[in-house]
């Protein structure tokens, strides 16, 4: 019994800190991308490349639906305007918005899937040029059942994820992609062998409907009860829609570029779609396991200090949640780049993923690898400026970077007949782009321009990194063959694990003697993990006055 309320303390305990939502996101999110990698491996182990790329180009049309919708309205509008009503106590609004945007959402996933369903393979060919009339026509099939059975679960879903994160309650809504990826890797291992590829199409249904489910019960508890109402005149639903359409319209370009990356992909075959998707997988896990679970930690805290006008709180909490970004994401990407061939090999080589598909993911992956730092970090700077209920600036600065990283991506495949790695070259540049000039115009915006405050730790954990890179690469060409047998799995994982050790230890000491304070908090958070409880479960006294927080903990 004191187990169990243990745990229920753990998964309704309110995050008030970035340090305490980022520590429940990232173990959650982790378990996830885990999750994710075993998915992934069961799929190159049970199905051939060529097969694979036709399923992860049946996501394109539901992707886009999804991203247009729910990302939009979630990151850029339902939060900052839910976090406004609660904060002042006006949670009837609160429910009253979030029922209506809700429905909303629902009433529009019908009327978009249905041209979408009728003609699916139309479209299915004009984003797969490369395709053969039969991959179309399971490509088609695969995507009418997710455009059915996905997507109103995960659109309902993730409108359950915005209200509970802006209630500070973070480790249920983390817990939802644990549990999707839960629900397709059930239906790989079970039924693989006789549904073949529509086992994992199946899965993408059942852990969408998990998804959704998993967070009624912590929404209950809050009082949320649905309403089938459509109160079009609430302020909140107005604002919320005037504050979405400039992130959806920068979306929508975003899906244009994501679309050509299909193409593109598709053009050079099948499979490499395949090592296309896989190499993003993974580059993608520290961008979800750091950006994004910190920036997430942080939106409602820059929503809640831009809703008490607290621009001290505001900055301090941008400051920190960068900070503590980037002292994961330099070394991970430093990691991707030197081990990255054992990387892959340990991830996905199954007996049906060759050695060329190794090689080509691999290189993908070290292309990708370059700008992770400028991936997640542009997640919690677009946040910031959400929060200030500026949506047009980062949606014209991402629609920019976008038409560049399209336009390269054009020019390495089609015109330069470079391979599927070329895209990640694209990728990289654009991304960088973007969060140059995302943070040198809100830099302008809070007056940071000469803040040396601001660059210092992010310099200091660059030239670490640099270094651990040199450390990494000595070691990974000393023991490959001479000390230990790479052609074997065990030989291969004590190589990755000895040379990443070496480089972890380097980029540790370096960090300490630099005295960035992020080093000292990890070694904290380490040390908690003696008492696992401890690490979700944060003091009460962190909550001051009337809702405000202490500055953020490094």
């Amino acid at each position: 019994m004191m187990e169990m309320r243990t745990f229920w303390q753990v998964i309704t305990q309110k995050q008030t800190t970035i340090k305490s939502a980022a520590i429940v996101l990232m173990t959650m999110v982790l378990a996830s991308r885990v999750l994710g990698l075993v998915r992934d491996r069961l799929l190159a182990a049970r199905f051939a490349p060529e097969e694979l790329g036709i399923y992860f180009a049946a996501f394109r049309i539901p992707n886009l639906i999804f991203e247009l919708l729910i990302m939009g309205a979630l990151t850029a509008a339902f939060i900052p305007v839910y976090t406004k009503y609660i904060t002042k106590n006006q949670q009837e609004d609160a429910w009253v918005m979030s029922s209506t945007l809700i429905n909303i959402g629902f009433i529009f996933v019908l009327i978009l899937s249905i041209p979408l369903l009728i003609w699916t393979e139309s479209i299915s060919s004009m984003i797969a040029p490369g395709f053969s009339t039969d991959e179309i026509l399971k490509m088609a099939a695969f995507t009418r059942f997710m455009i059915v059975f996905q997507l109103v679960p995960l659109v309902i879903g993730n409108f359950f994820t915005g209200i509970l994160q802006s209630h500070h309650l973070f480790f249920i809504p983390a817990a939802a992609p644990v549990v999707y990826n839960i629900g397709i890797i059930i239906c790989v291992i079970a039924f693989s062998s006789t549904l073949g590829m529509w086992a994992p199409v199946v899965g993408v249904a059942l852990g969408a409907l998990f998804f959704m489910l998993i967070q009624i019960p912590p929404l209950i508890s809050l009082g949320f009860r649905h309403r089938f109402i459509l109160s079009l005149r609430h302020k909140g639903v107005i604002e919320s829609v005037r504050l979405m359409i400039p992130r959806t319209i920068g979306l929508a370009v975003s899906q244009i570029d994501s679309t050509i990356d299909l193409i593109l992909s598709t053009i050079l075959g099948a499979r490499m779609v395949t090592v296309f998707n896989f190499a993003q997988h993974l580059q993608q896990l520290p961008i979800g396991l750091f950006g994004a679970t910190v920036a997430q930690a942080a939106f409602p805290l820059l929503s809640q200090a831009t809703a008490n006008s607290d621009e001290g709180q505001f900055k301090k909490t941008l400051v920190s949640a960068i900070n503590q970004i980037m002292f994961f994401i330099l070394p991970i990407s430093v990691f991707f780049i030197v081990l990255r061939i054992p990387i892959v090999r340990l991830v996905f080589g199954a007996s049906r993923f060759d050695w060329d598909a190794t090689v080509l993911t691999s290189i993908t992956l070290s292309t990708f690898s370059v700008s992770l730092f400028a991936q997640a970090v542009s997640q919690v700077l677009t946040r910031a400026y959400y929060a200030r209920y500026d949506s047009k600036t980062p949606v014209i600065i991402g629609v920019i970077t976008i038409l560049v990283n399209a336009g390269l991506s054009i020019l390495f495949v089609q015109q330069m007949r470079y391979p599927v790695w070329s895209l990640g070259i694209s990728t990289s540049f654009a991304s960088i782009l973007n969060v140059t000039i995302l943070y040198i115009f809100l830099c302008r915006k809070l007056r940071w321009i000469h803040s040396w405050d601001v660059i210092r730790t992010p310099l200091l954990l660059a030239i670490a990194a640099i270094i651990t890179g040199v450390a990494l690469y000595i070691p990974l060409k000393l023991f490959d063959q001479l000390v230990f047998d790479t052609t074997r799995t065990v030989g291969l994982l004590f190589l990755t694990g000895v040379t990443g050790f070496i480089g972890t230890a380097v980029y540790l000491f370096l960090v300490w003697v630099f005295g960035v304070t992020q080093a000292k908090s990890f070694i904290e958070l380490l040390l908690k993990f003696r008492h696992p409880k401890s690490i979700f479960l944060e003091p009460a006294t962190e909550v001051v006055g009337n809702g405000s927080q202490e500055a953020p903990m490094s």
